[in-house]
């Protein structure tokens, strides 16, 4: 008898193992490409918080311009007596004896003798 050799069919499943194997890994690549933190929609999102953070960042700059600009007021080489006065009456509620002093309904105001 010769020799005989026996060749094995293979199944269905393991024809499919590899090619299911790549499928599946190149759909979860493609799932965190579009959705993951670093893709297409995450970018969007972090384009989104940079404009954001940017017009803030232009409100808070304007703001600090303008509390540079009153603290130098108070520098004593660039003092205003003129604003010196006008604050000291304000929050000491005082006025000279020559002054009409208008009061303005809806604001609370102290008398002073």
């Amino acid at each position: 008898m010769p020799a005989q050799t026996r060749q094995r069919k293979q199944s269905i499943l393991r024809r499919l193992i590899i090619p299911f194997a790549a499928c599946a890994t190149l759909v979860y690549f493609g799932f965190h490409a579009l959705n993951g933190e670093l893709g297409l929609v995450g970018r969007a999102r972090i384009e989104h918080q940079v404009r954001e953070l940017e017009v803030r960042l232009k409100a808070v700059t304007s703001e600090r311009q303008e509390l540079v600009a009153r603290v130098s007021l108070l520098r004593p080489e660039s003092l205003d007596p003129d604003m010196v006065d006008e604050r000291a009456r304000l929050n000491l509620n005082l006025v000279h004896q020559d002054e009409l002093v208008i009061l303005r309904p809806g604001h609370s105001y102290q008398e002073v003798n």
